[in-house]
């Protein structure tokens, strides 16, 4: 028998709930949460489930295969301590305010308590809440098992994320327009169990200033401060006044956001994972990775590529922007803590140590993906390099890496990484720079305090071998939408657990994107549709 399953709920028993209990699309004022109930499905069905988060939570093998918890996992009620409810935030989509947006298509069940760690847990597709704006709340097969998977590969990765427990099929079917073509499809649905310790974005505050809800803005970050940054809090020597925290230390609460931030962009960079929707509303206000859509990693290395159809023509949420977009974010919500701020002053420096802190990361970061034993002002010049041949060049970024890790630094040959190149038309226009650049990058190496087999140790711990490409991904969806088979999910959960290391009989995934992949849909772009 499972376990009784213990609830904090602070969320909802702390702070204020929009008087309305029903469930149509409307603006909500002066309350952070609605209460949100899952619309039940048809046949609910465990797809796939992470042991691993399943343990975090205290739930056994025996408990995941619960027909109780399994109904809950996909909508069909919800066990003892639980409430559900969807919260209020709004946020800047595209560089524009958008006004409330809220938790559309994302249902809360609560704060789970297990051996003293706080998680709470969100139903991604369970139907409609306040917030759906006139969309169904339904989430498709494709986009979950995408999110479901990410999760998990970006945890394994070393990259901070929000993870995920279950995806559940729902026996229903939903409607979606995928090339925003006019040409709707009925697929499958799915809904994912998200699992964060919080899911609070920049959102939240935003909309609360824009308002004009400042004692409510206050109060929610007080809350946040002992909630969600209790470990934080005793080592700035401030106390807190829930209902009106000083000035002092929100500044100094901005100051570890924006430097959180900062530390996950320089992650997202060094594995080459692209967000593809970085709007305020989709940011964490603890520095995780959250809210899945289209991203991507990057094959061909393209400072430029996006993964999102949305995103084609501006290509604002491109790889190479990433960082400049989450200071421009950290920048909004500096602008909603300023409505409560005597000035501006410490706002300015918390951005300054965002960017100090992003240096420091990235440097780091790039000295382990080449193997260099510190970072030298030359290396710059070096790296800016080699990056710009591999864009020229259409080389695979995560197997360039893989493969300069072998590079012998005493007569480095091109060959040794010849299989990066896309094209053999790349390898013969760009492989005499490749290799005198390489012939550069072994001097460089000689001059290091590194012994050989510390180089490849660092290397290969900042250079995964396996990432969640996405073509990889859409074989495991076209697998199941079209023989229900969960095997190629099943490989990949366990594949993606050991992304540094060489896993025999995996060969297949250590190979740069196939041909065939480059244009199909769901392998290359994506769409915001699901």
């Amino acid at each position: 028998m499972m376990r009784i399953l213990t609830f904090d709920n602070r969320f909802t028993s702390e702070l204020p709930q929009d008087p309305i209990c029903e469930t149509y699309q409307r603006q909500v004022s002066n309350a952070l949460w609605s209460t949100a109930q899952p619309t039940p499905v048809k046949n609910p069905q465990i797809l796939a489930y992470s042991p691993e988060v399943a343990s975090m939570l205290g739930f056994t093998a025996a408990d995941m295969q619960d027909p109780a918890l399994i109904q809950t996992l996909g909508g069909n009620g919800v066990l003892t301590g639980m409430v559900t409810y969807a919260t209020r935030y709004g946020g800047h989509q595209f560089g524009h305010w958008a006004g409330q947006l809220g938790d559309g298509r994302a249902i809360l069940l609560g704060e789970l308590m297990h051996e003293g760690k706080r998680f709470e847990l969100q139903l991604k597709g369970a139907g409609e809440t306040p917030y759906s704006r006139s969309a169904d709340g339904r989430a498709v097969l494709r986009s979950s098992l995408r999110e479901f998977l990410c999760s998990e590969a970006m945890h394994y990765l070393g990259v901070p994320t929000t993870r995920a427990l279950s995806l559940v099929s729902t026996g229903d079917l939903v409607r979606r327009d995928m090339f925003y073509d006019g040409n709707p499809q009925m697929e499958p649905g799915a809904i994912v169990c998200r699992v964060a310790p919080s899911f609070t974005r920049p959102g939240h505050f935003e909309l609360m200033a824009s308002n004009g809800e400042l004692d409510l803005l206050k109060r929610f970050i007080g809350f946040t401060i002992d909630r969600d940054f209790s470990d934080w809090l005793p080592t700035t020597g401030l106390t807190l006044d829930k209902e009106n925290p000083s000035p002092e230390l929100i500044e100094a609460w901005f100051e570890e956001i924006c430097e959180r931030t900062a530390i996950l962009m320089a992650h997202w960079m060094r594995v080459g994972f692209v967000h593809g929707v970085m709007n305020t509303d989709n940011l964490s206000i603890i520095g995780l990775t959250i809210d899945y859509g289209p991203y991507g990693w990057i094959d061909n290395f393209d400072p430029g590529w996006t993964p999102n159809t949305t995103d084609a023509q501006g290509r604002r949420y491109c790889y190479g922007r990433q960082p400049d977009i989450s200071r421009w974010n950290m920048e909004r919500l500096a602008d909603a803590l300023s409505t409560i701020l005597p000035n501006t002053e410490g706002l300015a420096d918390a951005i300054t140590h965002y960017d100090n802190t992003y240096l420091k990361a990235l440097t780091s970061s790039l000295a382990g993906k080449f193997g260099l034993d510190d970072w030298q002002d030359s290396d710059g010049e070096l790296v800016n390099r080699v990056f710009e041949l591999m864009t020229r060049a259409e080389v695979d970024m995560t197997l360039f890496f893989t493969k300069l890790a072998e590079i012998n630094i005493t007569t480095p040959t091109i060959d040794t990484i010849k299989d990066a190149f896309y094209t053999e038309q790349g390898f013969k226009q760009f492989g005499d720079d490749m290799q005198q650049w390489l012939n550069t990058y072994a001097k460089r190496l000689q001059q290091s305090k590194l012994s050989l087999e510390q180089r490849m140790t660092k290397m290969q711990s900042h250079n995964p071998r396996y990432v969640l490409r996405n073509y990889m991904a859409q074989e495991a969806i076209d697998l199941l939408t079209e023989s229900g088979d969960n095997k190629r999910l099943l490989t990949l959960l366990e594949l993606l657990k050991n992304p540094y290391t060489q896993q025999a009989s995996m060969e297949q995934f250590e190979q740069k994107r196939p041909d065939w992949a480059r244009q199909k849909a769901g392998c290359s772009m994506l769409s915001c549709s699901s």
